[in-house]
């Protein structure tokens, strides 16, 4: 394993160099990082319906778009990130509990009762330390997730616009009441002590990025992820929308049709899935809104909705 050491906290850096060690490091990769005041918005997202826009923009708070699934989450330097890349053939489908499994052994090393919950938060108690995300990347499988240590709640709950069946689903009043900093459960300990802790656990090569791998993730911060095209520019109006929250998670289904035929589609959402909805969205233009031809074209859309199937699907379109 290769443990990369990163002390950048440019959330377009950080993101680019997630992508950029997809491309080209061939060996298994963890990384542990920080990012300046942004929101990662997940893959699959409607930037506009997650973000509170006036606020991100009033208090400097980026806005970037990452590779993966799942919701929207706020980063400062209070926040912890770890990243796992590793070949997809040891890892054949999306596997929380996999790559959760040593960062929650670290945590409770530490005194912390860290516990795997639901699809992809840890909790200690009933609330929430860390969420994680992953996708199928080619031949390579990413696993991400956040690790509150003290971040500023009042700008993570100014940023993020949450949804309201989202929070009704969990049986809390807020997402303040939700989450918990780490620092809470271990005072005294400061942020890049518990970097150095979690760095410490993971045996490999320690490496720093080198000046041409530098190169190239400038490139593709420049490129893509600091780009509106990437951020916020999969997002539009559409003439038909229907959203609904299923238990793998939320599809917000926007749609153009005219006489019955589909013209234009997207799948928004906090879902996980091994492969790109895009090709989904190809297939279904030209499909006729009939149940039969609808349920021919969705009979796989497990493998890019995990957990879904063509009904569910048919459902949101029909309303």
């Amino acid at each position: 394993m290769k443990l990369y050491l990163n002390e950048r906290t440019d959330p377009y850096f950080n993101l680019a160099a997630e992508q950029y060690l997809l491309d080209h490091e061939k060996e298994e990769v963890f990384m542990l990082w920080r990012n300046e005041k942004a929101v990662i918005i997940g893959k699959n997202q409607n930037a506009y319906a997650e973000i509170n826009q006036t606020f991100t923009e009033q208090h400097g708070i980026a806005v970037v778009r990452r590779l993966t699934g799942g919701g929207a989450v706020f980063h400062d330097l209070g926040n912890l990130n770890f990243t796992y890349i590793q070949d997809r053939k040891d890892c054949p489908t999306l596997d929380f509990e996999r790559f959760s499994r040593p960062v929650i052994a670290a945590l409770r090393d530490l005194g912390v009762e860290a516990v795997l919950s639901g699809r992809n938060d840890i909790l200690v108690g009933d609330r929430k330390i860390s969420g994680n995300a992953q996708c199928a990347y080619g031949d390579r499988i990413m696993h991400h997730g956040t690790l509150l240590f003290s971040a500023d709640l009042s700008q993570m709950t100014g940023a993020l616009l949450v949804d309201e069946e989202k929070i009704r689903s969990k049986g809390i009043r807020s997402v303040r009441s939700r989450v918990c900093n780490l620092s809470e459960l271990l005072p005294g300990m400061e942020i890049l002590s518990f970097k150095r802790y979690l760095e410490d656990r993971f045996e490999g090569e320690r490496t720093p990025f080198t000046e041409e791998q530098i190169r190239g993730i400038t490139a593709l911060r420049e490129e893509k992820y600091a780009t509106w095209e990437w951020n916020f520019g999969a997002s539009k109006a559409y003439n038909r929308r229907s959203k609904r929250r299923f238990p793998f998670g939320t599809i917000d289904l926007s749609l153009d049709a005219d006489h019955g035929v589909i013209r234009d589609i997207r799948f928004f959402g906090d879902y996980f899935g091994l492969d790109d909805i895009s090709a989904v969205e190809k297939r279904l233009i030209g499909c006729r809104l009939e149940r039969e031809a609808l349920a021919c074209r969705l009979a796989d859309i497990g493998s890019y909705i995990m957990g879904a199937d063509a009904a569910d699907v048919i459902g949101l379109i029909f309303g």
